[in-house]
């Protein structure tokens, strides 16, 4: 039987009101209004789902987040507001699909940001299974396996994001390989360097980097076929909440190479390019590709000359030509590491859920951000940001 308000009022009502055999006395009285009290709690609160994982309160924005899951798609993460009852035709969720630094099968080096961003009105898809135990022995260069939800911690200052303590990204059998170099190289770097080398992919044992062309976007793509298929599908808690016309795709470090192969595919609206860049300043095939980017927006976020993305990041938005709104936003002393797993993922998190509220839910308000003489990431402090067709 499932217990209502009411029931709880008949409860209260009943200990208060009636007079059995053996009196009840005060003592016994508060016992028991603190005991029905606790089993509507209870009641009140929903049952999490399964390798759930509720993140600094669910964030700070409107919408309470979770870190979840989704028994459809184990290979990712999932970061959504709480209450899907919140969404519907009139009021839609747009999509992020995330890339991890280090190109890592894990977003433990980022959940404080993500979770934020998720709690202003996003569903985000990131590559790495929540929660799975290592199932066949480390390949050269790895160190261990994704950590398991409860043990989730920040990435290595100033090195991409990684999982703590040398966790180095194992991938299960089966499971999409969440963007390793083209060449196939595994894993993390050993004694701690999480995830990988910055931008590299899943360094070689003793620091070597990985192939010529890095950020697979499999994964990825993965997340945005996934979410485009529980839009449509009437048995999903998704159907026909997710505002599939609005979809970003973004990434950190080896991740945001990730998100850049993306820059071919139509239906992803905007691309954010965290700490990364493509590789050198020469003509290559991957700077090429930048000339033909088929989004509607791309923006570079940065940590200042320190960030070992730093050249690779302003030579890219150098290259951007044409009529595409780009920004090249910096925050100056950070380096690498960005702000991810700061309170409510820092800075970072503020500018970056500002672009994909302007982008992909049309915010005015957001916009000024980065619009106008001065623009509001100039008032913040140690940002600088550099702009094209963009007024």
């Amino acid at each position: 039987m499932r217990l209502t308000h009411g029931h709880y009022c008949e409860i209260i009502r009943y200990i208060w009101c009636t007079k059995p055999i053996i009196q009840i006395n005060v003592f016994m009285r508060r016992n028991l209004i603190m005991a029905a009290s606790a089993v509507m709690a209870m009641v009140a609160v929903p049952a999490l789902a399964q390798n759930s994982r509720i993140v600094e309160e669910g964030g700070s924005g409107p919408y309470k987040a979770i870190m979840m899951e989704e028994s459809t798609l184990t290979t990712h993460t999932i970061f959504r507001p709480q209450d899907l009852s919140k969404f519907d035709k009139k009021n839609l969720l747009p999509v992020l699909v995330w890339g991890n630094g280090g190109c890592a099968n894990s977003p433990s080096g980022h959940i404080n940001f993500l979770n934020e961003v998720a709690s202003q009105g996003f569903l985000i898809v990131a590559i790495g299974p929540s929660n799975y135990q290592q199932i066949e022995a480390p390949r050269p260069g790895q160190t261990g396996d994704v950590p398991r939800m409860g043990g989730m911690g920040g990435g290595m200052p100033q090195m991409g994001g990684g999982m703590p303590g040398g966790m180095g990204g194992q991938r299960p059998e089966g499971a999409p390989q969440g963007g390793m170099p083209r060449m196939g190289m595994g894993g993390g770097m050993p004694g701690g360097m999480g995830g990988g080398m910055p931008q590299m992919g899943g360094g070689m044992p003793g620091g070597m980097g990985g192939g010529m062309s890095m950020g697979d976007p499999e994964g990825l793509k993965q997340a945005l076929e996934w979410a485009i298929a529980q839009n449509a599908d009437k048995n999903s808690p998704y159907y026909q909440k997710l505002d599939i016309d609005n979809i970003g795709a973004a990434g950190m470090s080896c991740g945001g190479l990730q998100a850049l192969h993306m820059l071919d595919d139509a239906r992803i609206k905007t691309i954010m390019v965290m700490n990364s860049g493509f590789f050198g300043s020469e003509e290559s095939e991957d700077k090429a590709s930048l000339a033909k980017m088929k989004q509607k927006s791309v923006i570079w976020i940065l940590g200042g000359s320190t960030d070992i993305a730093w050249d690779n990041g302003n030579d890219d938005f150098k290259r951007m030509s044409g009529s595409m709104p780009a920004c090249l936003v910096s925050l100056d002393g950070i380096g690498h590491g960005g702000t991810y797993m700061q309170p409510n993922g820092g800075d970072y998190a503020k500018v970056a859920g500002a672009w994909l509220k302007w982008w992909l839910k049309g915010d005015k308000e957001a916009s000024t951000m980065f619009t106008g003489a001065e623009p509001g990431v100039s008032k913040m402090a140690g940002w600088s940001i550099e702009r094209k067709n963009i007024k």
